[in-house]
C-alpha cells in the first residue's frame, strides 16, 4: 500500500508541475499588453485549468503523503467530473464537425467546405457577426493568409497554379 501512495503522489507532483506551466501560460497571455480576441479567448480558460489542476493534484499529492482519507475521496471525486467533462467535450466537438468533410471540385487540387454541411450550432457561431469577428480575428493575427501565397522568381502565383495545389484544409 506503501508504494502505492508513492506513486500516486509522485504522479500527482508531476501533475503540479504541469499545471504550474499551464496556469503560468494563462498569465502570460493576460499580461501581454496587445492582447488580441484570440489570446483573450485564451486566457481565461487556461488559468481555470491550470488552478483546477493545481487544486486537485495538490489535494491528491496530500492525501497520498498523509494518507489522508477524505482528500483521496475528495481528489477521486473531483478527477470522475474532470475526466468526464473531457469526454463531454470530445462528444460535443465531434458532433458539432462529424459532417464536414470536404468534397472534390473539379479541375482542383484541394477540397471544398460548405457550411451548411456542419451542426447547426457550429453554422450558428460562424454566421453571427460577433462570433465571426473573433475568428476572423484570429485568423488575421495568425498571417494564415498571408502564408499561403507563394512566389517564383519574385513573380506571385498565378490563380490556376494556385487552384491546382494541393492544400490542406486549413489553407
Amino acid at each position: 500500500m506503501r508504494t502505492t501512495n508513492h506513486l500516486i503522489g509522485l504522479l500527482n507532483f508531476l501533475t503540479f508541475l504541469l499545471s504550474i506551466v499551464i496556469l503560468g501560460g494563462g498569465i502570460w497571455l493576460s499580461s501581454r499588453a496587445n492582447s488580441t480576441d484570440c489570446l483573450k479567448f485564451l486566457q481565461w480558460p487556461l488559468i481555470v485549468i491550470g488552478a483546477s489542476i493545481m487544486v486537485v493534484s495538490l489535494a491528491g499529492f496530500a492525501g497520498a503523503c498523509y494518507r489522508n482519507t477524505f482528500l483521496m475521496w475528495l481528489y477521486l471525486f473531483v478527477m470522475f467530473f474532470i475526466i468526464a467533462a473531457l469526454i463531454g467535450f470530445i462528444i460535443f466537438a465531434y458532433a458539432v464537425t462529424d459532417k464536414g468533410s470536404g468534397r472534390p471540385v473539379l479541375n482542383k487540387g484541394y477540397l471544398e467546405y460548405y457550411l451548411q454541411d456542419y451542426s447547426g450550432w457550429l453554422k450558428d457561431r460562424v454566421v453571427d457577426e460577433s462570433y465571426w469577428a473573433k475568428i476572423s480575428s484570429c485568423i488575421r493575427d495568425s498571417k494564415v493568409c498571408s502564408k499561403t501565397g507563394r512566389t517564383f522568381n519574385g513573380v506571385p502565383e498565378t490563380y490556376d497554379m494556385f487552384s491546382m495545389r494541393k492544400l490542406s484544409p486549413i489553407e
